[in-house]
């Protein structure tokens, strides 16, 4: 990578020659790094089907059908009783993306891969969710299979040119059949293969040239040649056998569908279905007996798509043929604009025996519409529906805490596209997942004449999204003042343009149900909008930038009540959410008298005594200070007192958030524009992003930049805070995800992906990471694994960022929660120096101990724990073994007996008790032996660091067992409570591990406290303990108090 040996910016170096030279001259010798050491791959949502390959139907017994769409490698499955609710994911992934599906009793086939592209391919065969079976290709097959059919004993796969058979009980292959032309190119089988009831062993294959041929699978021979009703009817498109016997539906390229008979090898019916731009590739007939005719009594019922458009057309075939209606954008039309956002059908399909057909388009929908029988209509409703994004993603955010300690904030995630669309996704039921309405689309489509039966006249396919608001670009939420679904009730306005909202609102109803809680900017467009979250719909008001021009970015304030919006031109403007008023301009609009009394000002200013004091201290004028170019940021505090603003003309302004005037400025012009800001209200940190490729952290207190970050190789899309504000996560478009720790300001986890990422959030939880990939309808998930395993964080090199797959539909490679706690350390050793033995740097500085936090707390209160772990119940006895069963201790040696009778006599005489003989074992430890040790040569730090390496319980077992000796303390050199005090009393004298020797010393004084009071020795000493106790006790007060103080001096605004 020629981009790898480009040093970080020169102003402001970090410091690579001391630490990364320590940090990776171990890890040097290695392989590089194989992916991410802080985040793992979780999944992909917001996929339902965004490929052009056509859902695969089969009924499941007599109460319900699955329907299985590709994800591109992988399939998902959707059960239609339960509303279309996902059941199963297949694993594991094709190595390649997926051609052609087929589900055929309890499996579904799915074809994968492309030769020309140099991917390998295969046929696999899935069954809940598993592969079950692999069918073996031949060898010489270099074209990709766009069609699998299933009949009889035969499993027939259409590639290009060819179609092979393979046996459906050995899934062997059985032959090859390929079809001839005279001319190059016509016979691509651009028909795809289909059989019909009754024609055993027979498939129709439609070729390029228009024919249509009839083979025998069986014998592998070519039966007949349909040809096409005219020369230039072009390729075969679609084919479809209907209920009737030996009658086939056929579409063309230019445009004609007809209704053929196979065995007489004459046309039934001829429709004019398509259009030469548009001509027809799915076909289905209804299959219940009715639909057709004045009342829907009669059968005959054909539905027409293309996949160019959005439109299903609904034939009634009886008496020649007639439109009986259309179902005007059942899916998204490609867009005119661009292939952004994507659209059309890939395939419908009425459900055996129901007034059920369901659609699938290459918007990333899958919806199933019924039609209704009293009143009847020609056209259906909507049943059931899922769907995703038809566009990239173009912004996230995790949905806030509606308040603290709820689980909210990790639940759901906000999304907006180029699709015009605003999508909630839910992390724990992909179930509950759904668009915020925009109110009734197609109702509206009706009033303005898009839906009627005229509408034919504007072309194949006409679009609804001329009536949805304008692409996404930005999203602010606050949920403090959301009401949820309840939140006023009954039917309010869709974003309200109205200049004059000085009509009373109820603000005794909003106040106690809540109002909008999403306020989003749009492309293009100078209204910003509102949404209610609870109720997932649009909100009430659509509030104009002050100057005009386009909303450029938007912002909530933390208590829910106000919205403020910036512009492309500068202005910021400040919008009451419940009432929908314009409250604040930012700067402020002055009134006359105002502007009189800055005159005033302006006047006394010349005075030479006011020019020596504002040159000490910068005064700005109200109603100055707009901003010259674009508004890319705005951040309200966490207590509402003060709006800070970021621009492309490289000002950071600070504005008061009652009066609207300019407090202070930050001014990095001309060196840099600003393009982004981010604030994290725990530490009241606020990062910037510019245009010369770093991020800028600014402490908002002291106006002060604290941390630069540099290293992103090309334009940085998005970036965002951890949860706890310690990291800085950036996505560049270098496809490059960096992660940098703000204490240390290291480089501490990068990864580079196949895709830039577009944008990111971080849960307020701190469980996962999202990022949109460009170009793609999904929406990447990645886990923390910090949350419950130690990583280590040390300072890496832009040479040690490897390439890694992003997450998946199907989660396959991915890592839960749980799971990627729980994965095998392999960088482990990278932790070794991590924390190293540490000597103490000076003698006048007092300084902690390695020992973990845990482990001396739980010294503290190992009487409670003792006392919570104590059983409830009293053990219980074994219950009698059977009479046949010998005792357990019935086989035991007499012998022994008697020598323990022998050895407790030998004991009696000699008069030494068992607790004589256990001091004496216990003086031969270890604990006593160092602490006698120390005691001779004064030198307490080999008993000091064996105390320290002992468990909680151990050493609380230690500290119950120091005695006064064998005289009772009368002699110093036995006297263990004496040695531990001066032990204690050094280690304090020598300034180290201060927090133990206080915790050693709180347990030795609660549990020998009546001991010492009775010991003239130990109180003298515990005063020589106490003396130093308080020394240090002063020096440190001292010095925390010079610290504060010099601290308090340099954050003062007024040196």
């Amino acid at each position: 990578m020629p981009h790898s040996e480009i040093e970080p910016h020169s102003t402001k170096r970090q410091k690579r020659d001391v630490v990364a030279k320590t940090s990776t001259s171990s890890a040097a010798a290695k392989s590089p790094n194989t992916g991410s050491a802080i985040f793992a791959p979780f999944r992909t949502i917001g996929l339902v089907s965004p490929t052009n390959v056509p859902f695969a139907s089969i009924p499941l017994g007599k109460t319900t059908f699955q329907i299985t769409t590709s994800v591109g490698r992988s399939l998902q499955t959707y059960d239609l009783k339960r509303g279309l609710n996902l059941v199963f994911v297949t694993r594991p992934q094709t190595p390649a993306d997926i051609t052609a599906t087929f589900a055929w009793k309890e499996k579904v086939f799915a074809a994968w891969g492309d030769s020309r592209k140099g991917e390998p391919r295969g046929l696999w065969a899935f069954q809940r969710g598993k592969k079950a079976a692999e069918l073996q290709l031949p060898a010489d097959l270099d074209q990709p299979i766009r069609q699998i059919l299933i009949f009889g004993s035969w499993i027939v796969a259409c590639a290009l040119t060819r179609v092979e058979i393979f046996k459906t009980a050995t899934l062997e292959h059985y032959t090859t059949i390929f079809s001839v032309s005279a001319t190059k190119g016509a016979n691509e089988l651009t028909g795809g293969v289909c059989n019909m009831p009754t024609f055993l062993n027979k498939i129709f294959v439609g070729r390029a040239d228009g024919w249509v041929e009839i083979w025998n699978v069986s014998t592998g021979k070519l039966i007949y040649t349909i040809l096409p009703p005219t020369p230039n009817s072009g390729a075969v498109t679609c084919m479809e056998p209907t209920p009737a016997l030996s009658l086939l539906a056929i579409s063309y390229s230019e445009g004609p569908l007809i209704v053929h008979n196979v065995l007489t090898d004459k046309s039934v019916l001829r429709l004019n279905a398509g259009t030469e731009g548009a001509p027809v590739t799915s076909i289905s007939f209804r299959s219940d007996g009715q639909g057709a005719g004045p009342d829907g009594k009669a059968d005959g019922v054909m539905a027409t798509a293309t996949s160019i458009g959005g439109d299903v057309t609904f034939w009634d075939l009886n008496k020649g043929g007639r439109i009986m209606g259309v179902l005007r954008s059942a899916h998204n039309p490609p867009s005119r604009t661009g292939s952004a956002v994507r659209g059309g059908i890939s395939k419908i399909e009425f459900l055996p025996g129901q007034p059920v057909i369901m659609t699938s388009g290459l918007d990333n929908s899958l919806k199933s519409w019924i039609f209704d029988e009293s009143p009847f209509s020609p056209v259906p409703r909507i049943l059931h529906m899922r769907s995703g994004h038809a566009a990239p993603i173009s912004c996230l955010q995790f949905l806030p805490t509606d308040f603290d300690g709820a689980d909210a904030g990790n639940k759901w995630l906000l999304s907006g596209g180029h699709d015009r669309s605003l999508w909630g996704w839910s992390l724990r039921r992909d179930g509950q997942s759904t668009e915020l309405s925009q109110g009734n689309i197609r109702k509206k489509a009706k009033k303005i004449g898009i839906l009627a039966s005229t509408a034919l006249s504007h072309g194949p396919s006409t679009t609804l999204d001329d009536l949805k608001a304008p692409e996404i670009t930005c999203i602010a939420s606050s949920l403090n003042r959301d009401g949820g679904i309840g939140a006023l009730p009954g039917k309010q306005p869709i974003w309200d343009k109205g200049n004059d909202k000085s009509k009373p609102s109820n603000a005794e109803v909003s106040g106690m149900t809540g109002w909008e809680s999403v306020v989003t900017a749009h492309k293009d467009d100078p209204w910003a909008r509102t949404w209610f979250w609870g109720r997932k719909r649009a909100g009430r008001w659509a509030f104009k930038t002050g100057d005009g021009e386009h909303v450029s970015t938007v912002a909530i304030s933390p208590c829910g009540s106000f919205a403020v919006v910036g512009s492309v031109g500068g202005s910021v403007d400040m919008f009451n959410l419940q009432s929908g008023r314009h409250r604040q301009r930012f700067p402020s609009r002055l009134t006359p008298a105002q502007l009189r009394q800055v005159k005033m000002q302006q006047l006394r200013s010349m005075d030479t005594v006011t020019k020596l004091q504002t040159h000490s201290k910068t005064t700005f004028t109200p109603g100055t200070g707009k901003h010259t170019k674009a508004v890319t940021g705005i951040v309200v505090d966490s207590l509402n007192k003060n709006v800070i603003t970021c621009s492309l003309d490289g000002t950071i302004k600070f504005w008061d958030f009652v009066t609207g005037n300019l407090v202070d400025e930050i001014d990095w012009a001309p060196m840099t524009g600003i393009t982004g800001c981010r604030y994290h209200p725990g530490n009241d940190l606020i990062a910037f992003s510019c245009d010369d490729l770093s991020i800028r952290v600014v402490d908002v207190d002291t106006k002060q930049t604290i941390r630069e970050f540099w290293g992103c190789r090309d334009t940085i899309n998005d970036f965002t805070f951890s949860n706890d504000g310690r990291w800085v996560v950036a996505a560049s478009q270098d496809a490059v995800v960096r992660v940098w720790d703000l204490p240390t300001s290291h480089l501490i986890d990068a990864f580079r992906l196949e895709k830039p990422i577009k944008a990111l959030a971080f849960s307020s939880t701190g469980e996962y990471l999202a990022g949109a990939a460009e170009g793609e309808l999904g929406v990447h998930l990645w886990t923390n694994r910090t949350l419950f395993k130690h990583v280590p964080t040390r300072q890496i090199s832009e040479r040690e960022i490897a390439q890694i797959s992003g997450p998946t539909a199907s989660g396959e490679g991915g890592q839960g929660l749980v799971d990627a706690a729980f994965e095998d350390d392999v960088a482990a050793e990278d932790d070794v120096g991590a924390a190293p033995v540490l000597d103490q740097l000076s003698a006048d500085m007092m300084t902690l101990s390695l020992v973990p936090k845990s482990r001396w707390q739980t010294l503290l209160h190992i009487d409670l724990i003792k006392q919570r772990n104590k059983p409830k119940e009293a053990p219980k006895a074994p219950e009698k073994a059977p009479f046949f069963l010998p005792a357990v201790g019935g086989g035991a040696n007499p012998a022994d007996k008697i020598g323990g009778l022998e050895t407790a006599q030998q004991l009696a005489e000699t008069g030494a008790s068992r607790i004589t003989q256990l001091d004496r074992t216990r003086s031969e430890q270890a604990f006593t032996s160092r602490l006698l040790a120390g005691a001779k040569t004064g030198d307490y730090t080999p008993f000091i660091e064996h105390l320290k390496a002992l468990a909680p319980s151990m050493a609380d077992l230690e500290l119950r067992s120091l005695s006064l000796g064998d005289f009772g303390g009368i002699d110093d050199a036995d006297n263990e409570m004496l040695h531990f005090i001066r032990a204690m009393t050094s280690r304090l004298a020598a300034r180290r591990d201060y927090e133990l020797t206080q915790a050693w010393m709180t347990v030795f004084l609660r549990l020998h406290f009546d001991v010492i009071m009775e010991n003239q020795a130990l109180l003298r000493e515990l005063q020589v303990w106490k003396a130093q106790q308080e020394k240090e006790g002063e020096r440190l007060d001292n010095l925390v108090g010079y610290c504060g103080g010099v601290v308090g001096f340099l954050r003062s605004p007024r040196t």
